[in-house]
């Protein structure tokens, strides 16, 4: 029976480059997002019959258990879910507002804590699944000018380990991916010197591809990886070690 995974932000950039890995690899994937529709059908279509969209906020829990419910009447079980979706953010502390933090954290932490909390009693049901949560190498170490970001990604490590312990006994592995500096759209505003800078920190001496990200998480839904469970696994060219 095929399996099915929910993928997060995957309209685009590393969510989309998941879903597609593992359409590849034999997932049907619900693929959610938000404000991307034109791009989350264009998936849709391009990967038809092998995958769906379904729209939703994942800072509301409502939403949430909604898009869950529907999958679950679509397939009946969720094998493994990629908590992807998030926002960035450059700012210094002082100039953070109520506003930027509560929509940090609800995008980037709650999100993965409702979708989680949503899929988990299918999974305990079944005795089986995978979740994996996508951070940031700024969850392991802190960024200058994104407190709330590395603070919402930090969150996300400490909700793995802590799950991964709960969750053990029922079959469920809990993993978190960290990707390095990643070329996206969220890089964007980076000049080439920028990126050439960037560079020449990292020891391979090349930015992340969205493939480099997608992989790990393939590998991590994998049999191969039935025995890893609380860990970080870092994407990140060697610029964290």
């Amino acid at each position: 029976m095929q399996k099915t995974a929910i993928v997060t932000g995957a309209a685009r950039g590393i969510g989309k480059a998941i879903a597609k890995r593992l359409v590849e690899d034999g997932f049907f994937v619900a693929a959610v997002y938000n404000s991307s529709e034109k791009l989350a059908k264009e998936l849709e279509s391009e990967l038809y019959p092998n995958v769906k969209a379904y729209k939703c906020d994942v800072s509301d829990s409502e939403s949430v258990n909604a898009v869950v419910r529907a999958v679950l009447k679509d397939r009946k079980t969720v094998d493994v879910l990629v908590n992807n979706a998030g926002i960035a953010q450059q700012k210094l502390f002082t100039d953070i507002t109520d506003e930027d933090w509560s929509r940090m954290i609800g995008v980037d932490l709650s999100g993965a804590f409702y979708f989680t909390r949503a899929v988990l009693p299918s999974m305990i049901n079944e005795k089986s699944g995978i979740i994996i949560n996508i951070t940031s190498m700024w969850g392991e170490t802190g960024g200058s000018c994104e407190v709330h970001y590395s603070a919402a990604k930090a969150g996300l490590i400490g909700m793995t380990k802590a799950l991964a312990k709960e969750t053990g006994l029922s079959g469920i592995c809990v993993n978190a991916v960290s990707p390095g500096v990643i070329e996206t759209d969220m890089m964007s505003n980076f000049s080439e010197a920028d990126k050439e800078a960037l560079r020449e920190e990292i020891p391979l001496s090349r930015l992340g591809s969205v493939e480099d990200v997608a992989n790990t998480v393939a590998f991590l839904c994998s049999e191969k990886a039935s025995y890893i469970t609380g860990q970080v696994i870092s994407v990140n060219g060697g610029i964290v070690i």
